[in-house]
């Protein structure tokens, strides 16, 4: 098969490089991610200049009084990583991101991304999402056909009949997942606002979670598809200030409540608007986890 959205995704990390803080490189473990697997069960790799925010008990102090440098001693973890992308399906993912841009496509890029880079480090990577009523689930594996199947799974499941929420996938991931993950959360505003807090309390004990938040477009002044009506809004609402400010305090008020839910279960997050540079995005991701963990 045609790794299309593999291919895509590979294409995007290649012409941009911005994952790592200190050096490009798609190799997101490397100091951008808190394990999962506490200890030292990890073997040598190689040294390397210390960054703040490093371990001191890694400094190898003989080889940076050699250098003049303080060197670092990195580790290779001996285990791999188990990586959950729960993904989004809802028919609010056919709607347009503040970018313009489908949001289903944008959230199919940034958890395909974020796949993408831990596929490379070797990892394992599953799915969830729903196919209209039906649970979709891709198995713990890794390799670059694995994810291919996976977004390939999800983006068939976007469509207008779609009215799935996550909370049904929390449930199945605390009653049926044992091993250890790191889960990625790829949503919007209002999926992070009906997600269940008894749910989300469970899993955070269990489980390092992250999320994705996909943006919502405003709809003043341009030509604007209703996902729920499936009809394009007439110009007396897509070009009334009125309308516009009533829109913007639900959003403000929205992404508040989303805000507040999700600093009380200590759970990193970042808006992303479009496909173009949401490595960056990640990175941020990756860097508000370090802090919170």
């Amino acid at each position: 098969m045609n790794l299309d959205y593999v291919s895509k995704i590979k294409f995007g990390l290649k012409r941009y490089k911005t994952i790592a803080t200190d050096k490009a490189t798609s190799r997101v473990l490397d100091g951008s991610y808190n394990s999962i697997y506490k200890g030292r069960s990890m073997n040598f790799d190689e040294l390397r200049e210390y960054v703040p925010g490093d371990d001191i008990k890694d400094i190898d102090w003989k080889a940076t009084s050699r250098s003049q440098k303080v060197l670092i001693r990195q580790y290779i973890a001996e285990k791999r990583h188990n990586i959950m992308l729960v993904m989004d399906a809802n028919r609010r993912m056919l709607a347009e991101t503040k970018a313009g841009e489908e949001k289903g496509e944008v959230a199919l890029m940034a958890g395909g991304t974020l796949g993408y880079m831990v596929t490379d480090n070797g990892d394992y990577v599953s799915g969830l999402y729903y196919n209209n009523d039906k649970m979709e689930r891709s198995p713990f594996k890794t390799g670059f056909l694995n994810l291919e199947f996976l977004l390939e799974g999800y983006a068939k499941c976007l469509n207008p009949k779609n009215k799935s929420e996550l909370n049904g996938i929390l449930k199945y991931i605390m009653l049926n997942i044992k091993r250890r993950m790191i889960v990625i959360i790829v949503t919007d505003i209002e999926g992070i606002t009906k997600l269940d807090s008894s749910l989300l309390s469970q899993i955070t004990m269990v489980h390092d979670v992250l999320v994705m938040c996909v943006s919502d477009s405003d709809i003043y002044g341009k030509k604007v598809y209703s996902v729920e009506g499936l009809e394009y809004l007439p110009a007396f609402i897509t070009q009334s200030k009125s309308l516009q400010k009533e829109q913007q305090k639900i959003q403000a008020k929205m992404e508040k409540e989303a805000t507040i839910k999700l600093n009380r279960h200590g759970i990193p997050w970042v808006m992303v608007d479009s496909e173009v540079r949401v490595d960056g995005k990640i990175a941020e991701l990756l860097e508000k986890n370090k802090v919170v963990n």
